[in-house]
Order: structure tokens, then sequence, then C-alpha cells
């Protein structure tokens, strides 16, 4: 078996690397620790033209739609440079969307969009949590057929990334023949957009649905009965989440490791001390573990998910999330415990990238959450 990366991944992860070289993890945007207000209004614009013109947001995407032609494993690489740095980019909310409408949507739709997309013209979101980010986000809101024409929505999503700035967001919906795929436009007729901010002090949004009339021509492919579209985007935004964990790992443990070489103590470098190289020997084992569990996933999704004779897909992407999620909190929080008070210094980086793994771990539900979904597969499938 071989795991390793093509010659295109490894020059998608090359070019991502020189566009993120010269970012800096601060972003050039406040501490989220000094206040409750986000650390900024908008993304980084400057930077998001950027990876248009290296041609990475499009990297999974058709080439006639202007992208990249390659797969859900080249995306993922682009999104763990992108956590290395921090980057202040909707890199996984506007690729699983773009994803989700060249899987499922009207030629139309995706020539009309995917190379708006790519050349860095349009921002679309993702509601992925729901009305309290504890219930599954496809029964938070219903659709109901409009006079007119299109859905009539009621309900809210809660915790959408960046809400405010972007173009439209992708909202699941439940309609009398199963779950439907929505762009919805955040501050169009019938939508109240109340702000939220999110752990990591960036922008995020309460979407509220009241009788918002969305057009036939914005409905991303047909209705699903068992919920297939809507599990579809789920398991793009549990790899690119898993991706930036592992991203924001990486650049934490060399954080780490760095400081303890070179932080003394009773005339030695911390380093060297057994308690505190066992303690990075584990966050690097965590690392591996992530690694391992969303290149796993990752691939099952690029090659068509299910695959004779093994658990469903479901399970190596639960594998994934519960991973990512335990791995970059216990790498976090070993990082601030062995840097003592200089890891809550705020012109030091670490409590950004603090701040930015609970947002990540959170993110679509904590770990506990896929303990349980991964148990009850076990439960029904035998190995």
């Amino acid at each position: 078996m071989d795991f390793t990366f093509t010659e295109e991944q490894q020059a998608a992860a090359e070019a991502a690397k020189a566009v993120f070289a010269d970012v800096p993890p601060d972003g050039g945007v406040p501490s989220p620790a000094l206040g409750i207000e986000p650390v900024a209004t908008d993304i980084d614009r400057e930077l998001w033209q950027r990876l248009a013109k290296s041609d990475l947001l499009g990297i999974a995407l058709a080439e006639e739609y202007g992208g990249g032609g390659q797969d859900e494993i080249a995306w993922c690489l682009v999104l763990r440079q992108a956590a290395r740095v921090l980057a202040r980019v909707p890199l996984l909310e506007t690729g699983a969307a773009a994803l989700a409408v060249q899987a499922f949507g009207a030629p139309e739709l995706r020539q009309r969009l995917l190379p708006e997309i790519a050349a860095g013209r349009l921002l679309v979101g993702v509601a992925p949590h729901g009305r309290t980010g504890h219930e599954p986000a496809d029964e938070a809101v219903t659709a109901e057929p409009a006079p007119g024409g299109g859905w009539s929505l009621r309900g809210s999503q809660t915790g959408v990334s960046w809400a405010s700035v972007m173009d439209l967001v992708l909202v699941p919906a439940r309609g009398p023949e199963g779950t439907l795929l929505l762009l919805v436009d955040p501050r169009g007729q019938g939508v109240t957009l109340n702000r939220q901010v999110s752990t990591n002090g960036e922008l995020a949004g309460e979407l509220v649905f009241d009788g918002a009339v969305v057009e036939a021509a914005w409905q991303v492919g047909p209705a699903a009965a068992d919920g297939s579209n809507w599990r579809a985007v789920r398991g793009l935004l549990i790899i690119g989440c898993a991706a930036l964990c592992l991203g924001l790992g990486e650049a934490v443990v060399r954080m780490t490791s760095e400081y303890a070489s070179k932080r003394e103590q009773f005339g030695h470098p911390i380093a060297t001390f057994q308690a505190v190289a066992m303690q990075l020997a584990d966050r690097y084992i965590d690392l591996r573990s992530m690694e391992v569990t969303l290149w796993q996933a990752a691939w099952r999704i690029a090659v068509g998910g299910e695959l004779a004779d093994r658990l469903p897909l479901d399970a190596d992407l639960a594998t994934a999330k519960i991973w990512s999620a335990e791995g970059v909190r216990a790498i976090a929080s070993t990082a601030q415990h062995l840097h003592g008070g200089i890891g809550a210094d705020l012109d030091y980086p670490l409590h950004r990238y603090h701040a930015w793994a609970k947002h990540l771990e959170l993110f679509l539900g904590p770990a506990a959450a896929f303990d349980q979904e991964l148990g009850d597969l076990l439960a029904v499938h035998q190995l």
C-alpha cells in the first residue's frame, strides 16, 4: 500500500506553502483575548485574492469551471497549510459549498457559480450547526413550497462562520420529500442576521428564517429522502476541519519544541527534562494519529465513499473528527502548560492558536458526540 501523495497533490501543498509563507499568525488583527468584539469585520481579502491567483481556491473543482481538477485530498493539503498560520479566510466553508454545488447542482448552477468561486469573486458559506450547535443542522430549518415557486423557509441556524460577509450560504432544510440544499442570501428578505463572535474572535452569525423565499434556481440538486446530500456536505466539513486541526497542531508542536529547546531551567534546556520530553512525545503521537485518520477519511471520500466489506464512510469520518478534536485540544493545552506565563502573553502567538484550537475542536460538535455516533455504527455493523 502506497501512502505517498501524488505529484499533483504535492504541488498543491507546495503552492499553498508559498502563498502562506509570509502570513503572520496574528493576521494583522487584535488579539481575541482583548474583548468581546470581533477581531475584524471582514476576512483577509488580500490573502483570498492571492489564493485565487495561485489557483488554490478551486483546487478540487473541475478544470471546466476554472478549477485545478484535483480531489478532496489536495483541498485538505491546502487547508493544512492555511491553519499553520491561522489564515483568516473561509477556505473550509467556501470549499465545501463549492464541492457540494459541483456534486449535486444543475449544470446551469455549476456554470454560474463555480468559476466565480475559483476566481475569488464569490464567497459561499455553510450553515452546519442547527439552532443550538447540538442538533442536526438538517433538522433546524423547514422548507415549504412557496406560492410563486421555490421554497419558503422557517427556522434558524447558529454559528455560521463569517455569515455577514458571505454572498450566499448553503443551508440544509427539511422539505416535504426529504433534505434540501438551498443557497440563501444572508441579507435577503425574510432573513434576520444576528451577529455572533466565534471562540477565535472571528465574526459569525445566526440566520433566522421567517418566510424567506428561495427560488428554485438556487436549489442544489433534488431533495434526498435519506439525507445523503447533507451527509456528503457534512463529510467534507469534517475532513476539512480535521485538516485544519492537523496543520494548527503541527505549528503548535513545532513552536513548543523550539521554545523548550531554548528555555533553560537549572542550567539546562527544559526539553532535556524527561517530563517535558514525554509530554511532547505524546503530542507527536497525537499528530500522527490525527494525520492517519484524516487521510483515511479523505481518501474514502475521494474514491467514492462506500467500499465493499468495509465499515460505512461515516465511521471513518467520526474517527477522524474524534482524533482531530481531542488531539488539537491536548496539543494546545500541553503547549500552554510547557510555555508557562509566556503562553498567555498577548505579544506571543500561542494564545491565538489556543483560541483557534478550541473553535475547531467544537466545530460540528465535540469529540464525545462523534464517540456516540461511532459507537452506534459499530453496534450495527459486524467487523
